[in-house]
């Protein structure tokens, strides 16, 4: 599924668990695209959750978004954020300290979450960090 906060995604799973339950069909694992930034402080988080975000440094990529903003239906609100992170992963919340983003992750699950589709920048930097902060955590 597309980032969400665990709220609307357990809403979700709870419906097509439910219809697949009514047909006779096996429980499906659920997954939600996620953006991921883990820092020590939460200042930490704003400086990078600022640097990807940050289209306005290319006139192109400003343009694109502004045309993009004009055409959507998708959305009565569009953020900057939304538009600069595919799948609306920072919508999912995996932003913070690792204990908060463990935390974060804690709430997915308890609404039926099974993986997530992390995504990152620079990926391998920030997959290690993911590794290293957040999984020993929850580990």
């Amino acid at each position: 599924m597309h980032g969400d906060d665990p709220a609307a995604i357990g809403r979700r799973i709870q419906d097509l668990s439910e219809r697949r339950e009514k047909l006779g069909l096996p429980r499906m694992q659920f997954g939600v695209a996620a953006y991921s930034i883990v820092r020590n402080t939460e200042q930490e988080v704003k400086k990078e959750l600022d640097r990807i975000t940050n289209v306005q440094g290319s006139a192109a990529g400003y343009k694109n978004y502004q045309q993009w903003l004009a055409g959507t239906q998708l959305e009565n609100q569009v953020s900057l954020q939304d538009y600069s992170v595919s799948n609306r992963g920072l919508r999912s919340g995996l932003t913070g300290t690792p204990a908060q983003v463990a935390d974060r992750i804690a709430a997915f699950e308890a609404v039926g979450v099974d993986l997530f589709l992390l995504q990152c920048s620079p990926q391998l930097e920030e997959m290690e960090r993911f590794s290293e902060a957040v999984i020993q955590v929850l580990a």
